[in-house]
Formats: C-alpha cells, structure tokens, sequence
C-alpha cells in the first residue's frame, strides 16, 4: 500500500462565509480570456482523442499558450459589421510523427478550434469575423521521457508545481458561478439579444451582497435605444431573480453599469463578445478550475487549459484538488471551509504528491480528531484513483475554467 505524504490541519481563522468582506469574479465564456481557454481545452481534448484512435495512448502536448488578439467592429441597431477580424493563435507543443506515421495534428487543432467557437460564440462567422491560425512545435525530448513509458500505471510528474481547492462554495460564490451560467444557458437561448460575453463581479460586505454584470447584447436582436434599455433591465430582473435561489441576503444588481444613455455609449457588439473590439484574450488569465476568481481564497496562477490531462500537475492538481474539496465536504459532516493543496516533484508518480495539504475549519462542537480519519480517507482515495482525472477530462465531463 502506498504511504502518501497527507497532512491534515485544523486552521484558526474566520471561514471566507463569515469575513467581512469577500470579492468573486466569473468571466463568462464569450469574454476573450475564457475564449482562449475554452479552445484551448477543446483542442486539447481533440489531440487527446487523435492520439487514443491512432495510437492507443496520450502522447506528449501541450496547447495552454492560445492568444486571441481581437478585432475592430462598427456595431448598429439592428445589425453592424466586423471591420477587422478577430485573430486566434494556437501555439504550444505536440507530437506529430510516432512510430514513423505522421499525425494530422494541426488539422485536427484547427477542427476543435472551428467547431468550438460555432457552438459557443455562434454569432462569429469563422474565416471572416475571426481568423484561426496554428503554430504547434514539437515538444522537448527530455519531458517527453518524464511523460511516461509503456504500461506504467501511474504517470510521472512533468512539474514540479502545486494545485488548490476549496468547499463548499460561499454563497456570493454560488451566486457568481450561477448567473453566468443560468444567463449563458436557458436565458440565452429564450433571448438571443445577450451574447456570450458575460461577466459577473460579487461583492459582499457584511450581509449586503451587490452584483455587477457586463453583458454584451448583440446588436442584430436589438432595434433601438428604447429596445436595449428593456434588455438591460430583464437582465437585471433575472439576475436578481437567480441570487434568490442561493441567499436570503440582501442583494443588489447592477447590469452594464459604463453605459451612457445621453451620449449613446451603450456595450453594443455585432458578434456578442468584446473581443471584436480590442479585447485581448490568453489562456490562464481568467477562471481557476473551479470556474471562479476568489481572491478571498489561495490560487494557483498555473493555466489548467490546454495543459496535457496524463501528467501535466498544473491541470491535474488543480482539477483533483477541487474534486477532493467537494467530496470531503459532501461525505463529512461538520466542516466550515476546507482547503486542499497539492504539491507535486518532478519525476515522481502522480498518485505520490510530495504533500497533500488539507486545511479545515469545523462547526461549532465539532473537533478535527471526530472528523480527521474520514478526511484522510477521502484523500488517499481520490489520490490512489487520480488516473481517473484524465479519463473525465479526455470525455468533457471536468471543466476547467
């Protein structure tokens, strides 16, 4: 059996729940930044898939260095036009030849890009409102050693670097995660006017939590002044709606707040994301892999997408770290606020953190020896069956922004 380096630590500090204040920050996936990491994980998921049909096994890339830079528009009531197309880069590093066969890799690079941004920003004519390119080099041939032999279970590490999760979520947290995506999902498909460029900004103080919202509406669904006012305010009504569902606290919203209606100067977009007017994107620059912002909370700066899902620590420490938080709290009673740290060695198996940190804060009459054995447990387990990150993220089943 496997003696895994856990540590486990009760902490003497307010839960993020009852501080003062506390700042959560989701950019929604039309915002430039969540646009490179959204293809950026698509196309990794592609080469993944490439590589297990023609190879039967994840060979060496990495694709978390995607850049977007963006375009220049001239949006109108009822319909403006893309002046300057967006341009996308992937770069990174792939095998493309194994075992003497070529791999179509940067075709199937370009496919996952396509197809990602048809679904997701589907008002964006691919080939003239963006343009895609692909600079993918070969990887460095002492990681691809680090990368894994044959029928090695447990992958090495390729990093030596660290992951953070948290549970459970605050409920300004919960607020900030859902409007974006209740908004990005059933709000969006009734009313096409909102793009996909949604962002939410929480703040709490005390008891009083305030919303921001920065919705880009699309100018095609909008006919006049009087028409995105209405827009702007059944955004407002909803999100406040949606926050209801997470807190009995007072909230306020405020939606699209730049806006100045005397001048005119409206977040007015042809294709519904701020990219098409100077609005750069990189990879990691957004959500943690949880798909928030916390400042409140420890982050780790690494860019979860794109990263290869067999061995890279920077994707699946962060993913795992998260995972664990959410079981231990889901199967043990009496926590507050739980933290988990990963740290990883380069070289070393991946089910073998070099510490795996778990710090807790219990309810009232709870004590950490009534609850620490059962953590422990969690943590073991979920490290033992760490393979099984690759496997969901592979099958689209673990975000990671």
């Amino acid at each position: 059996m496997t003696e895994r380096n856990i540590k486990i630590e009760a902490v003497e500090r307010l839960a993020v729940e009852d501080q003062s204040v506390e700042i959560v920050e989701r950019k929604g996936i039309g915002h430039p930044d969540s646009i490179a990491d959204g293809i950026a994980e698509s196309v990794s998921r592609a080469l993944s898939n490439l590589y297990l049909d023609r190879v039967g096994k994840v060979l060496h890339y990495n694709t978390d260095e995607t850049q977007l830079v963006a375009g220049e528009s001239a949006p109108a009531f009822g319909g403006g036009e893309v002046i300057e197309p967006m341009y996308i880069l992937l770069v990174g590093r792939a095998t493309k030849k194994y075992d003497g066969e070529k791999l179509p890799v940067d075709s199937v690079a370009l496919e996952a890009a396509r197809d990602y941004l048809r679904e997701n920003i589907p008002e964006l004519e691919f080939g003239t409102d963006v343009i895609v390119d692909v600079k993918l080099g070969e990887g460095s041939g002492d990681l691809q050693d680090v990368f894994g032999e044959d029928n090695v279970e447990v992958p090495m590490s390729n990093d030596t670097s660290f992951g953070v999760g948290h549970a459970p979520l605050t409920e300004t947290e919960n607020i900030v995660l859902n409007v974006e995506r209740q908004l990005n999902g059933p709000y969006a498909e009734r009313h096409p006017y909102l793009g996909p460029d949604v962002k939410v900004m929480g703040k709490r103080e005390g008891d009083y939590i305030d919303i921001t919202v920065a919705a880009a509406m699309v100018d095609a669904h909008i006919d006049d002044m009087a028409d995105y006012k209405d827009a702007v305010e059944h955004v407002r009504e909803y999100v406040s709606d949606v926050a209801t569902d997470y807190t009995d606290r007072e909230v306020n919203v405020d939606v699209n707040t730049a806006d100045n209606y005397d001048e005119g100067s409206i977040y007015l977009t042809v294709t519904g994301t701020s990219a098409e007017m100077g609005d750069d994107g990189s990879v990691g620059r957004g959500n943690r892999a949880n798909g928030l912002i916390t400042p409140n909370r420890p982050m780790s700066m690494e860019a979860t997408s794109g990263k290869n899902p067999v061995n890279h620590i920077g994707k699946i420490y962060n993913l795992l770290s998260t995972d664990i938080a959410e079981a231990v709290v889901a199967d043990v009673d009496g926590i507050r606020d739980l933290q988990v740290r990963l740290l990883s060695q380069i070289g070393r198996p991946i089910d073998e953190p070099h510490v795996a940190d778990a710090k807790v804060i219990t309810e009232d009459g709870v004590e950490l020896s009534d609850i620490e054995a059962d953590v422990q447990a969690i943590i073991d387990e979920r490290l033992a069956d760490v393979t099984n990150v690759t496997r969901r993220v592979i099958d689209g089943e673990m975000t990671t922004f």
